[in-house]
């Protein structure tokens, strides 16, 4: 069973760099030959997909995160990691890590837990 978990802090102050990292188990991020995704829920709103990376260490982005979104893996850890710079109270939300559906088209067949994240002074 592949699993997915989620770390980082839990508040950040608005400007600041969101990071978070994704723990991958029973599974490799290289050998899987699939994507590793970032997605977020704002309270009250639906699942935004954020980025991505693929089992060959290329970086996606959602059009309208690109400018402030970093995605990056660390094989020897078989972790993947999100930064998100400049962040504001609009950026409170459910950060989940998930994996691509093998063969599928924005479809994810194992998700992590979800991590709390709120931007506030």
């Amino acid at each position: 069973q592949v699993q997915l978990q989620e770390s980082g802090p839990g508040l950040v102050n608005p400007s600041q760099t969101l990071s978070l990292t994704c723990t991958v188990s029973s599974d490799s991020i290289i050998t899987s030959y699939v994507g590793w995704n970032w997605i977020r829920q704002p309270p009250g709103k639906g699942l935004e997909w954020m980025g991505g990376i693929d089992y060959d260490g290329v970086a996606y982005y959602s059009p309208s995160l690109k400018s402030r979104t970093s995605i990056s893996w660390d094989t020897s850890k078989n972790q993947f990691s999100l930064q998100l710079i400049s962040v504001t109270p609009e950026d409170t939300a459910v950060y989940y890590c998930a994996r691509d559906l093998p063969g599928g088209f924005y479809e994810y067949d194992y998700w992590g837990q979800g991590t709390q994240v709120t931007v506030s002074a």
